[in-house]
């Protein structure tokens, strides 16, 4: 008969972390679609016929707006309102900054 010694599983197993990349990637998808909308709201109406001729481009920023979105969630570890402002504005800023160097303003 063999002599077996019970393992204390308990204090060495590792804990697994919490995914915050869903977080970030929904948040950056939320942030796009109101960043989308800012033009409108700012411009009117006519910002749509602006946006039927440049519209790839700012598709482009989806993914963009996604990954800052999970980047930003998985550096600050979950600080849920840090994430949301930082996402926030970079998202903001970058569709701004095309929007911008498009439109010529």
């Amino acid at each position: 008969m063999q002599n077996l010694t019970p393992l204390l599983i308990d204090a060495q197993q590792e804990q697994e972390e919490p995914s915050y990349s869903f977080l970030g990637g929904t948040s950056g998808f939320v942030f796009y679609w109101l960043a989308f909308a800012l033009p409108f709201m700012v411009y009117g109406s006519n910002t749509l016929f602006f946006l039927l001729y440049t519209w790839p481009l700012f598709l482009a920023l989806m993914p963009v707006s996604v990954l800052l979105g999970i980047i930003f969630s998985m550096l600050l570890r979950g600080r849920v309102i840090l994430t949301l402002l930082l996402t926030g504005a970079a998202v903001v800023c970058l569709f701004w900054l095309v929007f911008s160097f498009l439109s010529g303003w």
